[in-house]
């Protein structure tokens, strides 16, 4: 676990970050110091067998906000977590489902293990047992709190949670609704894994598209010549570094645990990842330079920097070595309140990570909304509009004269998959949460940093909800 003289660092930085905000409301202190606090935190130790003798398990699942239901969050498996950790992130889950309109409080769990000591029936046992405790104390249920993966959890954690679930909740029709990121066959949703990665590549598309705030930074509006480097190889950082791609960005520098490679002349990320897969390590791809010291690699000359691993990777000793003019946090926390404040000083754009990284919980609620209606995006209308779509076009056809080509017709014909509508979802929900942002900062000169407009406008939403409820006059 983390050292005592570290245990409070992450709660407090959310903290520090709520209340430079909330000087920008006017909301009374009492409502304040409600929605900041964490209004549930279970700590609990639960045995399991391995080998010959017993092994106790330290575990946490933290409700910060019960101002919607249910609450979200994913639970992290990991020998590092503790409970500060935990408490952290479930606030930054309350702010964040509240900047991307997402009705769901926030929660988070952590297990404090290293998945890699345990085999996979080790893995099985203690998280059936973590969902059994969550059930026994009611922290667990698709009204009442949903889980989600997190670092070092996924899919396979995921359906176990479910059928633990569902067996201990014989006959409930949206007992699957009680965790979210389960495989496709567990009626999960198209999207999920790579929902994060995606979600940052929108919201530093649309970034870079207002000129205006470009101008400033020296840099033109788009992705087509922008520089990035990416920290982190993991599910999110892999997909953010695809997709950022696939929109003309180019991935010159990539970051893991063991170094980092970069070459000013860009990276294939798909050969990077197969090049780690096949030795282990980035290290070593050809064409590209090493350094052995991962975050001397965050260093380098780039447009934009994506950490993308855990949190306090960027702080005010390193801050200064960073060449990028903007930081879009992929992983939650990585830069601290001063780091960002030096960064912002100098005239640095930080895309906050409760927005940034909203992609996940954004698609977990597609895929909560699918399992409470028993129904898969797409299956009652996707026929219909591919029906109405060909009728037009032979009327368009028969009215002038003219045959569209077949390629042109398929695309205009197809009717939407449940894919496609998933991630049409998203990149709304992700520019829409970005304009909000974007929006408060120009109504308020006083506020500085996006991260503190997100923050206030997250303060305001949730303000508005317990007033709502009758919990506060």
């Amino acid at each position: 676990m983390a050292s005592t003289a570290n245990e409070t660092s992450f709660f407090s930085d959310v903290c520090k970050n709520f209340d430079s905000a909330a000087k920008f409301t006017s909301h009374p202190e009492g409502l304040l110091a409600q929605i900041k606090a964490c209004n549930s935190v279970y700590r609990f130790q639960f045995p399991i067998r391995r080998g010959n003798g017993f092994e106790v398990i330290d575990a946490w699942r933290v409700e910060h906000s019960h101002h919607m239901s249910p609450t979200k969050g994913g639970i992290r498996y990991s020998d590092m977590v503790n409970e500060d950790e935990v408490m952290a992130l479930a606030a930054l889950m309350t702010y964040k489902c509240a900047i991307v309109n997402v009705p769901f409080g926030g929660a988070k769990g952590g297990i404090c293990i290293n998945p890699k000591n345990y085999t996979v029936a080790e893995l099985e046992t203690i998280t059936r047992r973590y969902t059994t405790e969550l059930i026994k104390k009611n922290f667990i249920g698709p009204g009442i709190d949903v889980p989600a993966p997190d670092y070092g959890s996924g899919e396979r954690e995921m359906s176990w949670i479910a059928d633990t679930y569902m067996t201990m909740n014989p006959g409930s029709l949206d007992a699957l609704g009680c965790v979210t990121g389960k495989p496709i066959a567990l009626h999960g949703i198209r999207g999920r894994k790579e929902a994060t990665g995606r979600g940052v590549a929108y919201a530093v598309r649309e970034c870079v598209n207002h000129a205006d705030d470009m101008k400033k930074l020296g840099l033109t509006a788009g992705l087509a010549d922008k520089k990035i480097i990416v920290q982190g190889l993991g599910n999110v950082g892999y997909h953010t570094a695809k997709f950022i791609t696939e929109f003309g960005g180019t991935i010159v520098g990539i970051c893991e645990f063991e170094g980092a490679i970069y070459n000013a002349n860009g990276l294939n990320v798909d050969e990077v990842f197969a090049h780690r897969k096949n030795t282990g390590s980035l290290l070593g791809f050809p064409g590209a330079k090493d350094f052995k010291n991962s975050k001397e690699g965050l260093e380098q000359a780039c447009d934009i920097l994506i950490p993308a691993a855990l949190e306090n990777q960027i702080t005010a000793e390193n801050i200064r070595n960073i060449k990028a003019k903007i930081i879009a946090e992929g992983a939650n926390g990585p830069c601290t309140p001063e780091a960002e404040e030096i960064f912002t000083g100098m005239g640095g754009i930080i895309i906050p990570d409760m927005y940034c990284n909203a992609g996940g919980v954004t698609v977990s609620y597609f895929e909560w909304l699918k399992n409470l209606s028993h129904v898969a995006f797409g299956r009652m209308e996707n026929r219909y509009a591919e029906n109405s779509n060909a009728n037009l076009i032979n009327t368009l056809e028969s009215l002038t004269g003219k045959t569209i080509p077949t390629e042109h017709r398929l695309m205009i014909v197809k009717g939407a998959s449940e894919l496609e509508l998933v991630n049409s979802g998203l990149e709304d929900t992700m520019i829409h949460s970005y304009r909000e942002i974007r929006q408060t900062l120009i109504d308020k000169p006083e506020v500085k940093t996006l991260r503190t407009a997100a923050f206030v406008n997250s303060i305001d939403k949730i303000a508005v909800s317990y007033m709502n409820l009758g919990v506060w006059p």
